[in-house]
């Protein structure tokens, strides 16, 4: 287990940056999930009462921020700016150093109002808790750049929503994440024209989150990082598609500027490879569908673009967002090949090219057709006769491995559609059975552990 490393480095922004809150009072705090898998990846090795103090309470952990700080931002919401949000139910609880160094931070959901809660209440319910722990869950498995829920409490309260049964239970949750600094915090610096601010904030994530060393030139770091931002959020578009995954509620507000998904609200897994499939059913116009997400994630980094014009000139910015669209071609391949579980080849695009379209014709679904070909095994033409697939065994020709874990061997693979997330919702919330809960979890992370021993191989 590493050493804890407190690092609260966010006060070096200083308070134009943040406000402090203090968290809600619960009346009960029950533990419903906690990951002592990353626990001791961050050095905390925590007795049951620990957890609770720690991130039900949010009593300040050992040489840490002193208080909560709501962190402030703006952002595009469906393409519509608002200058009216920021954390409103969340706040900033700790930053620390992982194994490796990088800076993280703890984050909540749930936690109570701050300034920016307007009439909302800040809770989550307990529903909203479980499906993001689900998410991460399945999206860490499966290779993409997520954060991580640390821990869900069940709180003791009684909420009441529009959009699911109530009075219904009541959660806060925390959220381990490479930092909370979203295209969505530059904007508001650009909207009310902080330009030292930007310069600070620009500063403050090459150093701390991108562990690059900032140039006397501010015109250069802001250069340098949106050349970090590009090549980190196209990877991030291209992981959603190699894992069928739609976040749902892709604004400016939710694109970290370190390419890490983070909030999950209405999120999904299609199924099929369907460009139109949408999570959240407020997405009237299909505007983050499945295949949309890619132009969702380039637009919101245009805004990061325009921000950051203030700081460096807008040729050069728009250079570098030109070549985001060959940065996600050339990730959407990478991550293809890899969820297949094949060496990468000179003939990528081409393999890559004829695994989307037998994805493409629907003979099979995503989470099958990756299991059943898992290093580039060919099941077989009696199984998959179409010609998709044909030119796909083709394809994959001298190239196949046999993958050693036991669990590409079950006789069923992992996913994670809506029915069974709403079917492990109703085991909790009709009959208060957590055990469906603790089985997809130990499922998906199984799943995960034979993607990693695979790609050590």
């Amino acid at each position: 287990m590493t050493a804890y490393q407190p690092n609260p480095r966010i006060l070096d922004l200083g308070g134009e940056f943040f406000d402090p809150v203090e968290p809600a009072d619960f009346p009960s705090c029950a533990p419903r999930f906690v990951n002592e898998r990353w626990a001791a990846k961050v050095g905390l090795d925590l007795e049951a009462e620990r957890w609770a103090a720690h991130f039900c309470r949010f009593e300040p952990l050992p040489g840490n921020l002193p208080q909560p700080l709501a962190l402030r931002y703006h952002g595009h919401q469906f393409r519509v700016y608002n200058p009216d949000i920021g954390d409103g139910r969340g706040f900033l609880f700790a930053q620390l150093r992982d194994e490796g160094g990088r800076l993280l931070d703890f984050g909540t959901k749930g936690s109570g109002q701050t300034p920016y809660s307007r009439t909302a209440d800040g809770r989550l319910t307990l529903k909203g808790g479980v499906r993001e722990v689900l998410a991460t869950e399945m999206l860490e498995a499966l290779g993409v750049n997520t954060s991580k829920t640390f821990a869900l409490f069940e709180t003791g309260e009684q909420l009441v929503r529009g959009d699911e049964p109530s009075p219904t239970r009541s959660a806060v949750m925390t959220r381990l994440s490479h930092g909370h600094i979203r295209i969505g915090t530059f904007q508001r610096l650009a909207f009310f024209g902080e330009v030292d601010n930007l310069k600070r904030l620009v500063r403050y994530c090459l150093e701390h989150l991108y562990a690059e060393q900032p140039a006397a030139d501010d015109a250069e770091n802001a250069l340098k990082l949106f050349d970090l931002a590009c090549t980190a959020t196209a990877g991030l578009a291209a992981s959603y598609l190699a894992a069928g995954f739609v976040h749902g509620v892709l604004n400016s507000d939710n694109i970290n500027v370190t390419g890490e998904s983070f909030d999950y609200g209405p999120w999904r897994f299609t199924p099929d490879w369907d460009p139109q499939f949408t999570a959240a059913y407020f997405d009237y116009q299909g505007l983050y569908a499945f295949a949309r997400q890619p132009e969702a994630i380039h637009w919101g980094v245009a805004q990061l673009a325009g921000a950051l014009s203030l700081i460096a000139e807008a040729p050069a910015l728009a250079d570098l967002l030109r070549s985001w669209s060959d940065r996600f071609n050339d990730a959407l391949i990478a991550a293809l090949v890899r969820r297949l579980g094949v060496a990468p080849s000179d003939n990528d695009q081409e393999l890559a090219a004829a695994l989307i379209t037998a994805l493409a014709s629907k003979a099979a679904e995503i989470d099958r057709l990756f299991f059943d070909w898992r290093g580039g095994r060919d099941p077989g033409a009696d199984r998959y006769p179409s010609e998709p697939f044909r030119a796909l065994a083709a394809r994959l020709e001298g190239r196949s491995r046999e993958p050693q874990h036991p669990y590409w061997s079950d006789a069923a693979h992992c996913s994670m559609h809506i029915e069974e997330v709403e079917a492990i919702w109703s085991a909790i919330g009709d009959g208060d059975d957590w055990k469906p809960f603790e089985d997809k979890v130990r499922e998906i992370r199984r799943m995960g552990e034979a993607m990693e021993q695979d790609a050590a191989a």
